[in-house]
């Protein structure tokens, strides 16, 4: 029986769910009978080589800087190390926000209106003139973003001198009104769409993603089946266009006139048991066994 490393934890603001989807993975590697080390990078002593010098295969489940940016998979690479996920390149590419966008719409691919900005910058944007979304270019799981739908609602200077503090340079992008989406891709295969619908007039946050109130319907009966097949083919497009390989989440809006507007695309997405790829993977047959078996399948597979 195979030995396996699972990396949970890590620095970032996305640490506790980081750890959660690392415990969830962890006790279906045990269930499966495979002989599990667990390890946090956070650790004063943690040493990757070390770590990993008796397992067969990698899973790293840190969500966040130091986790989907490619640090850890550079050294597991260098180290010629069995790993679960996208290499070093494709995980670069897709957690700096700003890199993502320049490279996937010169492909053709449609984003809203967007630029990197500064403090002073994103006072003076034209795009802060009308409903706007701020977000950090390296950080996932909504932490430190805004959405803005009336300025006369967006929140004082104080906090967007404090939150610039935290993120020097950020992404200012138009707000694009519509349903949010996210579609899930398992080794080459889209699955079914996932509709976001926040309770009330509230946004997606970090909050609502794990609080429970969020409705997450699969294969959302009021889409149109012909913009859901778009969404699953666009998805899976970003996947190959991007690097990517064995699992990713495409999340995207569809607005009034039923186009798609790519947010990001997450080469780790959540593993917690209300997050959204497992959701996704169980409307095709994947329990959350099945999916950490086809997990180590697939690692095993590069």
């Amino acid at each position: 029986m195979d030995k396996l490393l699972v990396l949970q934890g890590g620095k970032s603001s996305e640490r506790e769910v980081s750890l959660r989807s690392a415990a969830t993975v962890t006790q279906q590697l045990h269930a499966l009978g495979y002989d599990v080390v667990v390890a946090d990078p956070a650790e004063a002593d943690f040493n990757l080589e070390q770590v990993a010098r008796d397992c067969n295969v990698v899973l790293p489940m840190i969500h966040g800087a130091d986790g989907e940016d490619g640090v850890w998979q550079k050294q597991l690479e260098a180290m010629d190390k069995t790993f679960l996920g996208s290499g070093s390149a494709a995980c670069a590419l897709t957690f700096d926000k700003s890199k993502y966008r320049e490279f996937v719409t010169a492909q053709g691919v449609r984003m809203a209106a967007g630029e990197t900005v500064d403090r002073a910058g994103f006072t003076s944007s034209g795009l802060h003139q009308k409903p706007y979304v701020l977000k950090p270019i390296d950080g996932g799981s909504s932490v430190d973003t805004v959405i803005v739908h009336q300025l006369a609602d967006e929140p004082d200077e104080a906090y967007f001198d404090e939150l610039f503090a935290r993120h020097p340079s950020m992404l200012l992008e138009e707000l694009i009104e519509g349903d949010e989406i996210t579609v899930a891709v398992l080794d080459t295969q889209a699955l079914p769409i996932i509709l976001i619908v926040p309770p009330g007039d509230e946004t997606f946050d970090y909050e609502n993603k794990y609080n429970g109130r969020t409705q997450e319907i699969v294969d959302p009966p009021q889409l149109a089946e012909e913009t859901k097949q778009k969404a699953q083919e666009l998805a899976l497009r970003l996947h190959r266009m991007t690097g990517c390989r064995h699992l990713s989440r495409t999340d995207m809006i569809v607005n009034g006139d039923g186009n798609l507007y790519v947010l990001e695309t997450n080469t780790l997405p959540g593993l917690t048991d209300q997050s959204l790829f497992p959701k996704a993977a169980a409307a095709v047959g994947y329990d959350m066994r099945a999916l950490v078996k086809c997990f180590v399948t697939l690692a095993k597979e590069v």
